[in-house]
């Protein structure tokens, strides 16, 4: 019998289907503690959790401090604690609640993280205070260290992939000598001058209950503000009492200027071709201004990739830099776009990387890139980026933890974000010196001048250079 698939079925009965209460899926519920400390989370039912606790501490307050702390402490977290003998006992606990942990470590943020069944929740706070504010911090503990951030160092220069070393090259540009212009890495010289009493020194002004944040995913918030207040409100930390006083409140100051690094980045005779990467960036703005919605829209259109990235919908594949750039300009082997945005600034940035020989080009079809931003956007293009950072909020793969943030006010701005804001944020962003890290083979590199005579300039070419030896 021809039975139409548009119809219901005779005899079935009818499916309820299941809903969601959109505001009470992502409601995301703060507590502050009469110590300043704060508490939020999200519910999200399940068998598993993820608890953290966040800190306002990263590379870019160590001003007056040797660059490399963080670094430091990220590599040394959940090691031995007051409760803990070392890191396999703590690995152990997780265990037996389906755990795992993990730190990491921005310029702004240090993340200490857990994931483990709800039931054992008890004991994943308890862990994590233990973990942020008893660390033992062993001699050998810190001498492994050492070798861990040495190691990572020598990697860093290695890498067949730049991104990290130019994304570092490109903030020193930006920022020069300032906050989130100081190096996230540890750097060599500094390897032996890190020790248990400068760690203490600093964690006794950053490590200070009003700038933590306990968050959790997946978890009741009454819960968590009760294990809260009995592992995080009358703790004394291992360094004593702390002295927020001393907290550097500098604000971002945005520079421009350039970063080159000429080092052979050869690794000997590798199949990998010798490449020179480029990185151009503006300043766009800080996460806490409306006009961040824009920017990351702008980023998302922009999108790029390697030109080996395997393709696919949703991917990428129609963004400018794929269109526009590595589908016309073969020879390129990269074109990125990535947005850093921290508290108080910002920044664009496009990374290309091609054959040495076709430096100059590159940079040009980068300035281009920059200049055609400002044009009106095409509302499919508009669309399709609108959507994909709609669903890049809503399966939290931001790298900010999104949770502090209300995931429903973000996807409202994206909603009403139009070519108009765009064109608005870009010619802003325009006004702004540019910040350029260049690696590898600079031969061919145009004059930083001519990099800011293009970006000025109505369609963004290179001043044109008439040489008589060519």
């Amino acid at each position: 019998p021809n039975i139409s698939l548009s119809a219901p079925l005779p005899g079935i009965p009818k499916p309820v289907f299941a809903s969601v209460d959109g505001q009470e899926q992502c409601e995301t519920k703060i507590t502050t503690l009469e110590n300043g400390l704060k508490v939020a989370s999200q519910n999200k039912f399940g068998q598993f959790c993820t608890v953290g606790i966040l800190v306002n501490s990263g590379s870019r307050h160590e001003t007056k401090y040797p660059s490399g702390i963080a670094h430091f402490l990220e590599k040394l977290a959940f090691s031995s604690t007051a409760q803990y003998g070392s890191k396999d006992e703590i690995l152990l606990t997780l265990e037996k609640h389906g755990g795992i942990c993990d730190c990491q470590t921005s310029r702004d943020t240090t993340m200490y993280a857990v994931s483990a069944e709800v039931k054992g929740l008890d004991t994943i706070v308890s862990l994590l205070s233990d973990a942020v504010l008893q660390p033992r911090l062993l001699d050998e503990e810190i001498e492994m260290t050492r070798m861990a951030v040495r190691f990572e160092l020598e990697d860093l220069n290695m890498r067949p992939d730049p991104e990290p070393l130019l994304t570092e090259m490109i903030h020193a540009a930006a920022y020069r000598g300032n906050t989130v212009g100081l190096p996230r890495f540890c750097p060599v010289d500094n390897v032996e001058k890190i020790d248990k009493k400068l760690l203490h020194t600093y964690l006794r002004s950053y490590y200070c209950p009003e700038r933590m944040v306990l968050a959790g995913v997946g978890i009741e918030h009454e819960q968590l503000v009760a294990c809260a207040r009995k592992y995080l409100l009358d703790v004394k930390p291992v360094w004593g009492a702390s002295t927020p006083t001393n907290v550097d409140l500098s604000v971002a100051q945005y520079t421009g200027g350039i970063v080159r690094d000429m080092s052979d980045v050869s690794l000997g005779p590798t199949p990998i071709p010798e490449l020179t990467h480029i990185m151009i960036g503006l300043e766009s703005c800080s996460f806490l201004e409306e006009d961040f919605i824009p920017f990351a829209v702008l980023n998302m259109m922009m999108g790029g990739g390697g030109s080996f990235s395997a393709g696919g919908p949703g991917k990428g594949m129609f963004t400018r830099l794929y269109l526009n750039v590595l589908n016309r300009h073969h020879w390129m082997y990269n074109a990125t776009s990535y947005h850093h945005s921290y508290e108080d600034s910002g920044l664009l940035c496009i990374h290309a990387s091609a054959d040495p020989r076709q430096v100059r080009e590159m940079v040009e079809i980068i300035t281009r890139e920059f200049i055609q931003m400002a044009g009106t956007a095409g509302e499919m293009e508009l669309a399709r980026a609108k959507t994909q950072l709609k669903s890049m909020l809503m399966m939290n793969l931001e790298s900010r933890p999104v949770i502090f943030e209300d995931v429903g006010r973000q996807v409202l701005w994206i909603l009403i974000s139009s070519t108009s804001d765009i064109k608005r944020v870009t010619t802003k962003m325009l006004r702004s010196k540019p910040a350029v890290a260049a690696l590898g083979d600079l031969t061919e590199m145009p004059s930083y001048e001519h990099i800011q005579a293009a970006l000025s300039s109505k369609d963004g070419r290179l001043p044109r250079m008439y040489r008589l030896f060519r």
